[in-house]
């Protein structure tokens, strides 16, 4: 008994020593995997703000995509194809609960500048336009929708809604009607080529080297997307033409004056171009590349832009137009007489030459079908059938 406990001191120091020796190893161990698992967690760290970053850029490129980017050097607007995928025209399209698609301009929270007034509607537009059929594949149906944002944008940014919405119905009308182009990025870009007479002033005078602010182009985008999706904007009526309130223009006298919308001036043509059977043309589904075409020095008929001339020869057309169909009728209403017709439509048959021998013979009445047999499959006992025997009736009467 004493012998066991004067050894068991020993035996203490000697495990004491042996845990001092393992206690730099579990040390190190649980330093190691301490290292370890900041390491992980660092990483993890990182890689969460990478992907939080990340999402934010897409989310922030995805939107600047919509926001076209200009090359100066060419004079064009770039166009990527990321920003094309079904259905995209109407992907941002909204819909604004104050606005009165049926006839109304009055929108809460879009009131008129100061200076601006609205006098559309007081003057009796009663013709208003068809609504808008986007049509084509999704590459127009972007283009459409970032022409009108651009022409919406550099006309009207500033511009209540009311404003924004007048001016994209002019664009809209000029599609259908026969003296412009037939697409929406063909009307925005008419006459870019040249240093002046452009359409649209933003087109050639190089305020398209300005890139757009995000807020008002977003806004300026969902009245494209609502316009070009079927929303009429009645008080605008079959405008073609606007100018602003600060300049007077000299084909303004010669052009009907609708009423005043926001801070600008619009307008219709007079006579047969201006009327509501004149906007009669087909959207042609097929859009150019969006922006401002090459410039050039030669210009062609097509540059023809005046809206006084534009309107001469519209009426010029009609007016032939009219005359030819004019002509059409009279010349089938002379056709309808018997005598006429039976000369106009059976032409004279001249008798053959005959040899002397022929003639002497009788000639052409030798050749005429005369006195013919009746030809009929009908056995002669059966030709009468279906013939009364005697008169109905007839035996009353007597």
């Amino acid at each position: 008994m004493g012998h066991h406990s004067a050894h068991q001191p020993k035996r203490r120091a000697a495990s004491r020593k042996r845990l001092r020796r393992r206690t730099p190893l579990r040390e190190a161990l649980r330093r190691k995997f301490s290292l370890r698992e900041k390491l992980l967690s660092g990483a993890l760290f990182v890689l969460s703000a990478l992907s939080i970053t990340q999402i934010g850029t897409a989310q922030s490129e995805n939107f600047s995509n919509d926001i076209p980017t200009y090359d100066d050097a060419r004079n064009l607007w770039s166009e990527r194809s990321a920003d094309n995928f079904p259905g995209s025209a109407f992907y941002y399209l909204a819909e604004d609960d104050a606005w009165n698609a049926a006839g109304g301009a009055s929108l809460a929270g879009s009131a008129f500048p100061p200076g601006a007034v609205s006098t559309a509607g007081s003057l009796g537009i009663t013709t208003p336009a068809k609504a808008f059929a986007l049509t084509g594949t999704s590459r127009d149906r972007y283009r459409a929708l970032q022409c009108l944002t651009t022409a919406i944008y550099y006309e009207a940014a500033l511009e209540p809604d009311a404003g924004q919405r007048a001016v994209a119905q002019v664009i809209l009308n000029r599609v259908r009607h026969p003296s412009y182009p037939r697409s929406v990025c063909g009307v925005v870009y008419q006459g870019s080529e040249r240093n002046t007479g452009c359409q649209f002033t933003f087109s050639c005078d190089g305020s398209m080297a300005r890139r757009p602010d995000r807020y008002h182009w977003t806004r300026a985008r969902r009245v494209a997307s609502d316009m070009l999706g079927g929303a009429v904007f009645v008080p605008a009526g079959l405008a073609t033409h606007y100018h602003t309130t600060e300049v007077s223009p000299y084909w303004a006298p010669s052009l009907n004056f609708l009423g005043t919308i926001g801070a600008h001036r619009f307008y219709s043509w007079k006579g047969s171009a201006g009327r509501a059977d004149a906007f009669s043309g087909l959207y042609s589904g097929h859009e150019p590349t969006p922006g401002p075409k090459p410039k050039r020095a030669i210009a062609t008929k097509m540059d023809v832009t005046d809206p006084i001339a534009l309107a001469r020869a519209y009426e010029a057309a009609i007016a032939q137009s009219n005359q030819a169909a004019e002509d059409i009728a009279a010349k089938n209403a002379a056709v309808g007489t018997s005598t006429a017709r039976a000369k106009a439509i059976v032409p004279a048959i001249q008798s053959p030459d005959y040899s002397a021998q022929a003639i002497a013979k009788g000639g052409d009445a030798n050749y005429r079908a005369q006195n013919l047999p009746g030809a009929s499959n009908v056995r002669p006992e059966y030709q009468d059938s279906g013939k009364w025997i005697a008169q109905p009736g007839k035996k009353h009467r007597e």
